[in-house]
């Protein structure tokens, strides 16, 4: 087993490698690139990180036609989004009716609190800022069967795509693929999206002993990404997350 500061060289060496814009072609955060103004990046980035499991291709292709119903203008569509609009939408066990709740919430939060930056609380934990925006979320009338695309952690869950979320609006090292456009919030404050990629290569690194991606284990890896870099420790997705994804790791 390599040390802590072994570990740290080696890992730094692959945020070198994989943190770059060449990432952007197989990753879903592609469809988030097609934008430039920020409400429409914050929009549609939180659509597609909300389908963000199953296959890359079907969830870019997805992503894509997220795009296509909001009529290629994220913000505007929101902010006149009317329900009685009909259209068809399935991602695995997102559909539709899903798709028109968060419809109505996103609107909510534009027009009654701020916007998706104001909801995420720079001021509070990586966990209670998560909890209160998807208290936020959840305060308009939906049905019971759309809480579960809304990651609980105070249920356990790592929160993966939303952490991954943050990471795509927060970080902001000008490498080409995170955005960086919230300047309310700080890089040091962010949690690594724990997937089943990060988590394989943290276990065979030893930077995590739980067997399961809940939020303990992610707790016990940032103990460690946060001695190896305070000031911005989710650059390490990239290279937990390539390592796995490129079977480099025996």
């Amino acid at each position: 087993m390599m040390e802590l500061n072994e570990i740290k060289a080696f890992l730094d060496s692959k945020v070198e490698e994989y943190n770059h814009s060449s990432f952007i072609s197989d990753d879903p955060i592609q469809v988030v690139h097609q934008f430039s103004i920020k409400e429409d990046i914050e929009i549609i980035g939180f659509l597609t990180a909300t389908i963000a499991w199953g296959n890359r291709k079907s969830i870019i292709k997805n992503a894509n036609r997220l795009v296509e119903i909001m009529d290629n203008n994220p913000f505007e569509f929101i902010k006149t989004y009317d329900d009685e609009r009909e259209f068809d939408f399935v991602h695995r066990t997102f559909n539709s009716v899903d798709l028109k709740f968060f419809f109505r919430s996103l609107q909510n939060i534009y027009l009654n609190h701020g916007g998706l930056e104001e909801v995420f609380d720079s001021q509070l934990s990586a966990k209670e800022r998560i909890v209160k925006f998807r208290n936020i979320f959840l305060s308009i009338d939906h049905l019971e069967r759309s809480k579960k695309h809304l990651s609980n952690p105070n249920k356990g869950s790592s929160a993966k795509r939303i952490n991954m979320y943050l990471r795509w609006m927060i970080r902001n090292d000008k490498k080409g693929v995170d955005f960086g456009i919230w300047k309310n919030h700080k890089s040091s404050d962010l949690y690594v999206p724990l997937d089943v990629h990060t988590g394989v290569s943290a276990r065979q690194l030893g930077l995590i002993t739980r067997n399961q991606n809940d939020w303990k284990a992610l707790e016990e890896l940032m103990g460690h990404l946060q001695k190896f870099d305070f000031q911005d420790p989710c650059k390490y997705d990239f290279a937990l997350f390539g390592l796995s994804a490129n079977k480099e790791l025996n």
